[in-house]
């Protein structure tokens, strides 16, 4: 299969596509036909070596010191399962059947998460069942792709770490980028008014998106807002906690999706940060509401995997709205759909 391997940290031009063996799927695996990945923030850091800051260290220890360990990066899988693993047994088996992808097989669409184990900038991957939600018909594989990074995290933050009701203010900073465009309008899904910080080139998109306010973040700083809000959900690391506090309404959140190790390690209160988790259960219901219209995936024009590092080099840029898919299967054996060219702007 061909595959994108990173070797060493280094520029975009690391990435590069080689040819690599097919994986083999485990007990309770199955392997992947990928039609769409994404290139995200994760993913450049990862490449790049640049890590929050405080997080280098550990990073590296993690992931590689000089490069990574796991050279083929890329944690979004949307495609076709072509073959299963043999049946897991014992607790891993009770475990798989309580997950939406328990009753995958062959000629499923599936979409999901591959974690630290990454590899999905590749023709193939083999992945877990239980890290899997099959995709409704109504949902094509750039969608299902792109909403798994950026929805899942805003997800997260805004129910589990925010508890957003109903009636809440929200401010989203960030509202162009792939965690803030899905944060506006599930804040909106949920019936809070949101006010969102973006580039003034990007304020329509926000809007179009369900913003009831857009905030022009070179004209008022998101920090100079006389407004107090119930949730305060920081996608790109503009605030700190001391910038952010004052933001906040009595009993207010401040969500920080990017935040330093200290900054981590020393959240409690009303600040809440750390990882968003990969769950299957969230993607389906993420899917749902693609497949209903009540959420849009919105996304630069698709890449190939020979455009790695083109992709690479926009997400580096920052001037990345929403989110970038990338197509593992070479031209020709896959439909091309129509795209949408949104316009760039620094989030």
């Amino acid at each position: 299969m061909r595959a994108v391997v990173v070797e060493r940290y280094g520029p975009p031009e690391v990435a590069r596509v080689v040819e690599r063996p097919d994986p083999v799927p485990g007990p309770g695996e199955v392997l992947v036909r990928v039609e769409a990945s994404t290139v995200n923030s994760g993913d450049a850091r990862i490449r790049g070596g640049r890590f929050p800051e405080g997080f280098g260290a550990v990073a590296r220890l993690a992931f590689g010191f000089r490069g990574p360990r796991r050279p083929v990066l890329g944690n979004v899988v949307s495609g076709v399962v072509v073959a299963a693993g043999p049946e897991p047994r014992g607790r891993a088996a009770a475990r798989l059947a309580a997950t939406p992808g328990a009753g995958l097989a062959v000629g499923d669409r599936v979409c999901g998460m591959t974690g630290v184990a990454m590899g999905a900038h590749a023709e193939l991957v083999a992945i877990s069942r239980g890290k899997l939600a099959p995709i409704p018909a109504e949902v094509a594989h750039e969608d299902a792709a792109g909403v798994l990074f950026g929805g899942s995290t805003a997800l997260h933050y805004l129910t589990d770490k925010g508890g957003i009701r109903a009636g809440h203010r929200v401010l989203v900073i960030g509202a162009s980028g792939a965690v803030g465009t899905s944060a506006v309008q599930l804040a909106k899904h949920f019936g809070a008014h949101v006010t969102a910080v973006s580039s003034a080139r990007n304020a329509a998109l926000a809007t179009e998106l369900g913003a009831d306010r857009v905030v022009d973040y070179r004209v008022t700083p998101p920090e100079e807002l006389d407004e107090r809000f119930d949730l305060v959900l920081d996608t790109v690391g503009a605030l700190s906690p001391a910038t952010g506090r004052p933001l906040l309404a009595d009993g207010g959140r401040l969500l920080l999706v990017v935040a330093s190790l200290g900054e981590t390690i020393t959240a409690h209160g009303p600040v809440k940060t750390g990882p968003a988790p990969e769950r299957p259960e969230g993607f389906a219901a993420l899917l749902d509401l693609l497949a209903d219209g009540r959420l849009r995936v919105v996304h630069e024009p698709a890449l190939p995997l020979d455009r790695i590092a083109e992709a690479y080099a926009l997400v580096d840029s920052g001037r990345k709205v929403g989110n970038l898919v990338v197509h593992p299967q070479r031209l020709g054996l896959r439909p091309r759909p129509a795209q949408q060219t949104p316009e760039r702007s620094t989030p």
